[in-house]
């Protein structure tokens, strides 16, 4: 069993912990994780759906196994979204993934079959604007990385924040696609150098979290703007300052493993 699953499920009890929201099925070396969330689908008509899912012990290198199960949907209707919930798993990085799926499924239109949508929400995700956070684990050559992060911001007409401190924070909005050619060139080129002096790529880089950016009651950033800051109180404030205390607040589990 992985250690990632392990700390994953333990930051999901925290996010997930109202009353039956949450339950640990199942942990196991040989088996790995099971567990069950209960949520919502659906942007405007909001149903309750139970969402079982089995972290193997490769995971996150292999996508979580989900079944789908509701009152208020027809077996064919859960069917389609499970797969819908596998699409979206195999397209991410092996990353943990469990709360963004879960966050992702919030938006997802329930139609009586729940396919006829696809291409068009395949069609807004190119035109909303998205918020993404990554973390990165270390910056060496500043200069360099520094150019390298505003130079692709500006390509991919994406806007953001660099905070450089004890933990390395970048916030990024834009389009969804963008964002993931932005994470791509991160882990495809050399960026900064190791402790050799040597140039390497940015391989530790996680995305902490990645969402639409109307749900993370924030505001549009201006710019690519570096921040550095000395203390978790001098980062809480930038965040508040640009009204994001509440993305804060979801991505604050992360930092703290």
């Amino acid at each position: 069993m992985s250690e990632a699953a392990v700390e994953e499920v333990s930051v999901l009890s925290s996010i997930y912990c109202g009353e039956g929201e949450f339950q640990l099925l199942q942990q196991s070396a040989q088996d790995g994780l099971v567990f069950q969330i209960n949520s919502t689908v659906g942007e405007e008509r909001r149903l309750d759906i139970s969402l079982l899912f089995h972290l193997q012990p490769h995971y996150p290198y292999h996508p979580p196994d989900i079944s789908v199960s509701s009152t208020g949907l027809s077996r064919t209707q859960c069917h389609n979204i499970r797969q819908q919930l596998l699409d979206q798993a195999a397209s991410l990085p092996p990353e943990p993934m469990v709360h963004q799926l879960v966050e992702w499924l919030q938006f997802v239109e329930v139609t009586e079959d729940c396919t006829g949508g696809e291409e068009e929400r395949k069609e807004r995700e190119k035109e909303e604007k998205w918020t993404a956070v990554l973390s990165l684990d270390h910056i060496r050559s500043p200069n360099r990385y520094i150019r390298l992060l505003e130079r692709w911001s500006e390509q991919l007409q994406l806007t953001g924040r660099l905070f450089l401190g004890r933990c390395i924070l970048v916030i990024l909005q834009g389009a969804r696609a963008n964002i993931k050619e932005f994470c791509r060139l991160l882990k495809t080129v050399k960026v900064d150098t190791d402790s050799s002096g040597k140039k390497c790529k940015e391989r530790m880089m996680k995305v902490v979290i990645e969402t639409p950016s109307f749900s993370s009651c924030g505001h549009s950033l201006q710019g690519f703007v570096v921040m550095n800051y000395q203390s978790v109180a001098e980062l809480t404030a930038a965040f508040k300052e640009i009204n994001m205390t509440e993305l804060y607040q979801q991505i604050l589990p992360s930092l703290s493993h």
